[in-house]
């Protein structure tokens, strides 16, 4: 490969996984307040392949820089990314705007200029939004080509490609493409590592730089207004039937069969 690998993995603070989201008073959003928030699973996935492919070959990464666009309470999100593996990082600190796609994208178009990179590895979505969006912005808007949905990663140092399988509806698919490249990850890519102590208290060391968005000369104004967020309706309580007989029954009184 002529030249090392220099990775770029957005990293987004979101409400822990294993919470269950409740909608505000105000209606405007999900409750925040007195909740735990994590890492995004899919980032955490990208982050560790990005550590995977440099512990494969140490000779072929020069750096993986992370970088996330949320608050200042961000940086314990790239605190964690910095302990699990993560050279370096920044945040663009957009205080408690919720960004949009478009917004996000470019954004980290802009930090790839910066950081030079040649590969951007990022979770296909994130689970707060769900919009699954900002890879495929991204490339469009660094004119890159993209594999979206990886569930496999190789690297092939000589030629300087990459292979990624992707899953797609029935099956897998397999495409190839030279750097620089935008990948998004699946859940089935990896299994995403611990951050141990020592490397905590080492992280605390490593850059982690904080810029505005105007310091990147970028316009994150809304283009959508949320007018309103409710919770989905309760579901009515099932029933428990004898015979199929019956269950044929009240199938076709349902005027389901």
């Amino acid at each position: 490969m002529s030249s090392k690998l220099r990775i770029l993995v957005p990293v987004k603070r979101v409400i822990d996984s294993a919470i269950r989201p409740r909608v505000n008073k105000a209606q405007t959003g999900v409750e925040t307040q007195g909740v735990k928030f994590s890492i995004n699973p899919f980032c955490d996935i990208a982050l560790e392949e990005a550590i995977r492919i440099r512990e494969g070959s140490k000779s072929l990464v020069e750096k993986i820089h992370a970088v996330s666009a949320g608050s200042i309470k961000s940086q314990e999100t790239l605190r964690t990314a910095l302990a699990k593996g993560a050279d370096e990082s920044t945040l663009i600190d957009v205080g408690d705007k919720d960004l949009e796609p478009l917004s996000v994208a470019k954004l980290l178009a802009k930090v790839v200029e910066a950081q030079d990179s040649n590969l951007v590895i990022l979770g296909k979505q994130a689970i707060d939004n769900d919009s699954n969006q900002t890879g495929q912005l991204l490339a469009g808007l660094l004119n890159w080509p993209q594999a979206t949905n990886a569930s496999k990663v190789e690297v092939e140092e000589s030629s300087g490609s990459v292979t990624v399988t992707r899953e797609v509806d029935g099956g897998s698919e397999t495409v190839k493409a030279k750097l620089p490249l935008v990948i998004t990850t699946d859940l089935r890519l990896n299994e995403p590592r611990y951050a141990s102590l020592p490397n905590i208290m080492k992280a605390k060391k490593k850059p982690l730089k904080v810029v505005k968005p105007d310091d990147l000369g970028v316009d994150v104004s809304s283009r959508l207004e949320i007018l309103k967020v409710t919770e989905p309706p309760v579901r009515q309580a099932g029933i428990i039937v004898g015979s199929t007989d019956e269950l044929i029954e009240r199938l076709k009184s349902a005027g389901a069969v």
